[in-house]
């Protein structure tokens, strides 16, 4: 069973393994607590397979709490306890603009507030050595004033140089822990053991804000599932694409942070490869956001440094830096919920406010008021009032139209049509704008590549921002509206550890390489063994972020499995690796120095069949026809809408075209066509001159 927590909506997908049927489930997610809708789609989806909890042998999630808490700041109460004179890193970071144009220029708050932040004595070198014992003492009566007096419920310790020796930092705790046992409590040397203060204080600080809110969440659903026989494997995903127990979850909440998204990508890398598409383009659409990802010549990248809760959603610079491995994606605000208003500037602009699940979308009924992206698709006839999942779920066209008319049409003098094909060409052309930065960060133009398009909202939008990206070819999987929930199920277990040792290479022999990432693969390992994987099923990645010496950036050098590592090997690796990054065939003559050893400790990938077998001879039946508005006629023009669960391999349908299935809705518009492949794909083929949408 894999469940994946969206802001708007929670998926499930469920396989039985004897036969290979899939089974799904997709309902609101409850604000208030999202434990409540997981284990209340569990009981459904379990019923429709007339199965029981006791029946399933592992159970994998992936969840948004973690960052949303980080977003809306509603984490845990949090102090820091630092090296005297270090207080107040969080607030100093990196002394540099993000933009040197912005006179009003505006940072993220630090989660730590200069209150709850501490100083103790204490002294570390920056070879690791001891200047200054620590003094206990002092450390137990800071964290003493941070509990009794500031009322923290979670404590970051964060001391100099401590990657190099943790010695100080877990002194400090196992203090601390004697005398307030329930205070949770997280270590820079075991969260981030890294080198660069204001980044790993920053990402510890991040780690314990999280901690007693995925503790207490991952405690409810164990206690539910164990209730109910549950024996099986609970594994929750990280940003890094792989999955953990959930006791490593808690002890690391910070690794769930891109949790959900991460795993939509990873199954359309899966279905890129077994599609024989090199080059990809993953976008994803939910409730909330939308994702982009971006595969080349069938490899993904990963970061070790990356950004939470910016301030400017494309700057780099204005948010929290986070120093954990993650899949490299670009999010931004911009999904099914996302609330259209009139700026002060008297311009439409879509998200990134969102109205969630509660109160939703005006056209759900409830108590929502503002217009989002899900009304306007409703009155451009892409979404049906009577089919909205399934059927289970009726929108109302009324309610759209009032919030449309009064929020954006009548401010801006245009009609009901208007306004809403503005507000989804709006939300388009964010989502354009988003992808092309991201594929320029790394030197890619992705006209030309395959787009694969899932989320609640992606196929509504796949076709115009891939016309407008000039790519070649769009993919809409079948159950493209739990994807990532269906992406849960290939993850395999994994763990990753790093660590700062500053290193010439020049100084290196094969075997002190080896000496070096001995102990790192160690630590991975142990955790791995954790979920109950056997030692003999485990695959190792070694890594390493190597730089010219003096350069303060480094690129990442991925060595070679199986064998030992010579130091001439580590220098051409650098090389080709430093020209790819920099697009240069410069080869510099100065020494390279080693900054971080990287270990990642996988198990195998789980398989899941998606060869589907659906047959009939003839063209498709239609369920009927509804009156949708495309921009080219620029009318309500009559409109053919498919059933996706009776298409069959080979089928073709011509737009203008809507094709429905439980999760989600494909619009292909005048001009194009799709075709269902082997595996029930719908595959479209953009035929640029076909029309002169996003022309």
């Amino acid at each position: 069973m894999g469940v994946d927590i969206g802001g708007t909506f929670t998926d499930f997908v469920l396989i039985n393994s004897a036969n290979g049927q899939i089974y799904t489930e997709k309902r609101l997610t409850s604000q208030d607590d999202p434990a409540r809708s997981v284990l209340e789609g569990i009981d459904v989806l379990l019923s429709s397979a007339e199965a029981s909890v006791a029946a399933v042998g592992n159970f994998v999630h992936g969840t948004t709490l973690a960052i949303n808490a980080v977003i809306e700041r509603k984490g845990a109460r949090t102090g820091l306890i630092t090296t005297a004179g270090f207080s107040d890193t969080l607030e100093l970071a990196r002394e540099t603009r993000y933009d040197l144009y912005d006179l009003k220029l505006r940072f993220p708050s630090p989660l730590v507030s200069r209150p709850l932040r501490k100083e103790v004595q204490e002294r570390l070198g920056p070879r690791g050595e001891v200047i200054k014992p620590i003094d206990l003492g002092e450390a137990i009566g800071r964290a003493t004033e941070l509990v009794e007096r500031e009322k923290i419920e979670s404590l970051a310790i964060c001391f100099l140089h401590s990657f190099l020796n943790p010695v100080h930092e877990i002194a400090a705790r196992e203090a601390i822990s004697r005398k307030f046992p329930a205070l949770s409590i997280s270590l820079s040397s075991e969260v981030a053991p890294s080198i660069r203060e204001y980044e790993r204080t920053s990402t510890v600080t991040v780690n314990a804000y999280v901690q007693p809110l995925i503790s207490g969440y991952l405690g409810r659903i164990e206690s539910w599932l164990s209730e109910r026989g549950f024996r099986g494997s609970f594994l929750l995903m990280t940003s890094s694409g792989g999955t953990i127990s959930s006791s490593t979850a808690r002890a690391f909440p910070v690794r769930l942070l891109e949790s959900g998204p991460v795993a939509g990508m990873q199954m359309a890398a899966l279905l890129g490869r077994l599609r024989s598409d090199q080059n990809i383009l993953a976008f994803d659409m939910g409730g909330t956001t939308s994702k982009g990802y971006v595969v080349v010549a069938g490899e993904a990248e990963k970061t070790y440094q990356w950004e939470i809760a910016r301030v400017h959603e494309f700057k780099v610079g204005s948010g929290l830096p986070i120093q954990s491995p993650a899949i490299k994606l670009v999010e931004i605000g911009s999904g099914g919920g996302s609330i259209a208003s009139i700026d002060r500037r008297g311009v439409l602009q879509v998200g990134p406010q969102s109205s969630g699940a509660s109160p939703g979308p005006a056209c759900y009924g409830n108590e929502g008021m503002n217009p989002t992206i899900t009304d306007a698709n409703l009155l451009l006839g892409y979404l049906g009032a009577d089919s909205f999942l399934g059927g289970r779920m009726r929108l109302s066209v009324d309610r759209a139209v009032d919030a449309i008319d009064d929020k954006v049409g009548r401010p801006l003098g245009l009609g009901t049509l208007e306004s809403a094909w503005g507000i989804h060409e709006m939300a388009n052309e964010d989502i354009l704008r988003a992808f092309r930065i991201h594929a320029a960060e790394r030197g890619i133009d992705v006209g030309g590549y395959t787009m694969i398009a899932f989320g609640g909202a992606g196929p509504l939008h796949a076709i115009r921002v891939a016309q407008k990206l000039r790519m070649r070819r769009v993919v809409v999987p079948l159950r493209a509206g739990v994807f990532s929930a269906l992406g849960l199920l290939t993850a395999p277990i994994a763990f990753d550890v790093s660590s700062t040792r500053r290193t010439c290479v020049s100084s290196l022999s094969s075997e002190k390489i080896e000496r070096t990432f001995d102990p790192l693969e160690e630590t991975a390992r142990r955790f791995v063994l954790q979920t109950g994987l056997p030692a003999s099923k485990l695959k190792l990645r070694r890594e390493l972020e190597v730089r010219y010496f003096g350069q303060g950036h480094e690129v990442v050098v991925k060595l070679p499995t199986g064998r030992k590592v010579a130091p001439e090997t580590v220098s051409s690796l650098f090389h080709k690796a430093y020209q790819r990054t920099y697009q240069t065939t410069i080869k510099l003559d100065y020494e390279l120095e080693i900054m971080n050893w990287r270990v990642e400790v996988i198990g195998p990938s789980p398989k899941i069949d998606l060869t589907q077998e659906r047959s009939r001879s003839g063209i498709p039946p239609t369920k009927g026809t509804r009156r949708a508005f495309f921009h080219d006629p620029g009318k309500l023009v009559s409109t053919a809408v498919f059933d996706r669960s009776q298409l069959c391999a080979g089928d073709r349908i011509v737009g203008p075209a809507v094709v429905e299935e439980i999760e989600s809705s494909l619009v292909i518009p005048p001009g194009q066509s799709a075709v269902v492949d082997a595996w029930l794909n719908l595959v479209i083929d953009i035929d640029q001159k076909g029309s002169r949408h996003g022309l």
